[in-house]
């Protein structure tokens, strides 16, 4: 019959062997938290492209049309 021995007077080999086995994983499940960007912020990321997005389809640069949208 093997004897009982504490965790705090086994070997850090044996702790960590013990502890090893205790521990699971998260599986599919990632315990990041996760915040959700308001729509209500200014995004300069989110107009920059949305102006690439108008220039690219209208077929100009910066031409008066894309000015003239953005400050009316």
């Amino acid at each position: 019959m093997q004897k009982y021995v504490s965790l705090d007077k086994r070997s850090k080999k044996a702790q960590k062997e013990y502890y090893s086995k205790r521990r699971v994983t998260w599986g599919e499940l990632n315990p990041v938290t996760r915040s959700v960007p308001s729509g209500k912020t200014y995004n300069r990321k989110k107009a920059k492209e949305e102006m690439r997005r108008i220039n690219k389809e209208s077929g100009s640069g910066f031409g008066v049309d894309s000015f003239l949208l953005y400050n009316i």
